[in-house]
């Protein structure tokens, strides 16, 4: 631990891969998405999603997309509790950015530091806010842009 009592980040597995996900990852998808309640509910096949896969297993993952040729928009990033704080939410992200250049658009929950920490690092900025728009429990979205 750091001396602020925050846990200090662990290094991710150089063997982490990042791929489409199928339809087969679903079941895994839908454990990490229940064990992370503050991220945002949606529907699998209606959008671009990647999973990050370390040994086998399905670690996180990521769901975009397009809403116009140039502009894009990440609708959920979510990694097993067990396995946050090992840079695979960043290399989901990342993965994201690099293969569909152009204007990115995020929604986060006010109260989700970690999150906003992290879209932070890789260029995002806040843009606006939602107010009341997140239920169980309400709260505001931060809107947060980056351009690649």
């Amino acid at each position: 631990m750091s001396k602020s009592g925050a846990e200090a980040p662990r290094r991710v597995n150089p063997a982490l891969q990042i791929r489409p996900a199928s339809r087969d990852d679903l079941p895994a998808i839908a454990a990490i998405q229940s064990a992370s309640p503050q991220a945002s509910s949606w529907e699998p096949l209606d959008y671009d999603c990647y999973v990050a896969v370390e040994d086998g297993i399905i670690r996180g993952f990521l769901v975009t997309r397009r809403t116009a040729p140039d502009e894009a928009e990440i609708l959920n990033l979510a990694v097993d509790p067990s396995f946050r704080r090992r840079g695979i939410a960043k290399r989901l992200a990342q993965n994201a950015l690099r293969t569909s250049p152009g204007r990115w658009f995020l929604e986060v929950r006010e109260s989700n530091r970690a999150a906003i920490a992290l879209y932070e690092s890789l260029g995002f900025r806040p843009v606006g806010t939602r107010q009341n728009y997140y239920e169980h429990p309400p709260e505001a979205a931060i809107v947060m842009s980056f351009f690649s």
